[in-house]
């Protein structure tokens, strides 16, 4: 009788264990918040996020906040609903000390992705958890694909001029170019051999016109390689060598982001100049850290303070595999 009782209490507090979590977890509310909730990217780290609250069973707040006064209502929002926690992209990374005043007023803990915040001195806020992008390793994947699409080419690098579509306005875009360049000059590029086209904006046309400009500047280099910020700037390098009559075997572009134009190029009937792009998941940025966050709230385990992914190379032959691997398709 004695051992049935025992065995009875211990199945009973087994059960109120679990109820116990299941309860916990559908009382769990977390936010997660972007600075451009229209945009693809952020539509997928809202899905992925959705993803990780359903496994956990906790509730996701999605919220979009295109400017600091949003941004500020909606960690007010999310106290007053009793969450205990949000992920956030900024709209502006210099809001970060009120960012981080606003979701201690609101007992909330505190995550950003994607853009970290800075203080008054524009330093990072180091203490507070981040996910972001390594925009210098994302680069050197460029380069190496670059260097490694010369090699399979037979290409000698003292034979080949470089165009580094630039937009050096953005931090980002310099380190991304540089860290191109980097694997490019290890691999015995001269730098006489690297040109600087210089963007208007961050779109193809700018591109386009800014590469032009290299390209009838240096008509005595017949083959060429390409890169810089997004895939936006690497085709509109290639449309420019399409232009002034290089042909597509003459051309290495690979750009940054696997959007739609790059998806779209790899989709032509013909293979042009534009062999690959570097494609950033959104699935870690929005499952991850919701986990993270999750972890947070419930277990008390901290995120680290600081996550940096890169990215995948996608070829014309290849880039539906790598996708699915990255979770987008």
């Amino acid at each position: 009788m004695r051992l049935l009782k025992t065995a009875l209490v211990a199945g009973a507090l087994a059960v109120l264990s679990v109820t116990t979590i299941a309860a916990y977890a559908q009382d769990t509310k977390i936010g997660f918040i972007v600075k451009q909730p229209e945009e693809p990217w952020f539509q997928d780290e809202w899905k992925f996020a959705d993803q990780a609250a359903k496994e956990k069973g906790f509730t996701l707040v999605k919220i979009g906040a295109e400017d600091g006064e949003k941004l500020m209502s909606a960690i007010d929002n999310l106290g007053a609903q009793g969450a205990q926690g949000f992920i956030v992209c900024t709209p502006d990374v210099k809001l970060g000390p009120g960012i981080v005043a606003k979701a201690a007023a609101n007992n909330l803990k505190l995550m950003t992705v994607d853009d970290r915040l800075v203080g008054a001195d524009g330093k990072a806020l180091e203490d507070v958890p981040h996910m972001g992008i390594s925009a210098t390793k994302i680069g050197e994947a460029v380069g190496q694909a670059i260097v490694d699409e010369m090699k399979a080419r037979g290409w000698k690098a003292d034979e080949v001029g470089a165009i580094r579509v630039s937009y050096d306005q953005l931090p980002t875009a310099v380190d991304r170019v540089e860290g191109a360049i980097s694997v490019l000059k290890a691999n015995g590029f001269k730098a006489e051999n690297i040109f600087d086209a210089p963007q208007a904006k961050t779109d193809t046309e700018a591109a386009l016109n800014a590469a032009t400009v290299v390209l009838n500047a240096h008509a005595e280099i017949k083959k060429w390689v390409s890169f810089g910020l997004n895939d936006e700037a690497v085709l509109g390098a290639v449309r420019a060598s399409e232009s002034v009559g290089i042909p597509a075997d003459s051309v290495i572009g690979v750009g940054i982001g696997g959007a739609d134009s790059a998806i779209n190029e790899f989709k032509k009937p013909t293979a042009t100049g534009f062999v690959g792009t570097v494609i950033i998941s959104p699935k870690r940025h929005g499952y991850e850290t919701a986990l993270n966050m999750y972890d947070w709230v419930a277990s008390n385990k901290e995120p680290e303070k600081l996550i940096l992914t890169s990215g995948a190379l996608a070829k014309r032959d290849d880039y539906q595999k790598v996708r699915q691997g990255l979770g987008i398709e």
